[in-house]
């Protein structure tokens, strides 16, 4: 990396902490906004802080050093992290797009969804994503320094059938299902928008359905920008597993594991530019205002509750 690449790194880890500091923030201040979708969205905040507190700091350390800085334990230790907060994050976004599903599409089952139903799904996608991070660390496939001795990641030099099974278990699972679930959830999401703007509804209710499809918008950009920040590290894998690593260019090797850190950097910012809630939340904080200032509604279209969680139901 350049010196103002190594430089940026600290920078980035400091605005993306700072910033998911702040969502957190303010979903703690307005009891509002604890819905469950937006308790979803509160363990990606917490995802984001763990691999800027880690990746970045880490990684321009290495880099400045020439080689990797923190030795095999801080290998593992790095490596796995990334992988555990990144694999939770698909999980965690996979459970988005089903809430929103069931939110909008099939509303009498989302009236059946209890807090304890959001927490199993939210609590499925940390186990989902600890399973991952501990395989390597237990033998199946490993965790070890790139070329560039920046980074700590799956040994893709390593492409014996050990690597190649766990790569091609990571892709399926934790890449093609939640695509899968994506796309079909967002599709038939994106049938019942079309359909209910057909439709004559009263002011109050399309002022409500706005606030869904605001959430629902936001979600799907979170899910294509994250897409794009792991593509890199996906090609990187796949070129290792079916082709030669060492025919891997040096700069795609450092830049995609990097690259796939990025979505902590710009999630705050789609929280902000593509929720109108949050939006109001965020300025009624630096306002200083109270909770009954910010005007934030809590009731879905056709009825479908969508209470604080502080409550028994959701």
């Amino acid at each position: 990396m350049s010196v103002a690449e190594q430089a940026a790194l600290p920078q980035k880890s400091v605005i993306s902490i700072l910033s998911n500091i702040i969502v957190l923030g303010i979903f703690i201040k307005f009891k509002e906004l604890r819905t469950p979708t937006n308790a979803i969205i509160i363990n990606l905040a917490v995802t984001d802080i763990g691999v800027s507190s880690i990746g970045y700091p880490m990684s321009a350390a290495s880099d400045l050093h020439g080689s990797w800085k923190f030795g095999y334990a801080g290998c593992q230790i790095y490596a796995g992290l990334n992988i555990f907060f990144g694999m939770a994050s698909i999980g965690l976004l996979t459970v988005v797009a089903v809430d929103r599903y069931l939110t909008i599409c099939h509303p009498d089952a989302g009236r059946r969804m209890t807090a304890n139903t959001y927490i199993s799904m939210i609590l499925g996608a940390w186990t989902n994503g600890l399973f991952w991070a501990l395989m390597p660390i237990i033998g199946w496939a490993s965790y070890a320094p790139d070329p560039t001795g920046a980074t700590c990641t799956i040994n893709w030099r390593k492409n014996d059938v050990s690597f190649v099974s766990y790569t091609m278990m990571v892709v399926a699972i934790n890449f093609i299902v939640p695509l899968t679930v994506m796309f079909y959830c967002y599709y038939h999401v994106t049938q019942s928008i079309k359909h209910h703007g057909t439709n004559n509804c009263t002011e109050y209710l399309n002022r409500d359905w706005s606030d869904q499809v605001d959430v629902t918008k936001m979600s799907v950009i979170m899910i294509l920008m994250f897409l794009v920040a792991w593509s890199p590290y996906s090609i990187v894998c796949l070129w290792a597993s079916f082709g030669d690593p060492k025919k891997i260019p040096p700069s795609m090797a450092i830049i995609a594991p990097l690259f796939a850190k990025s979505s902590t950097f710009y999630n705050p910012c789609i929280y902000v530019i593509a929720n109108k809630k949050f939006r109001r939340a965020m300025l009624a904080m630096f306002k200083c205002q109270t909770t009954q200032a910010m005007p934030v509604t809590s009731v879905l279209p056709m009825d479908v509750p969508q209470n604080p969680l502080t409550s028994g139901k959701v």
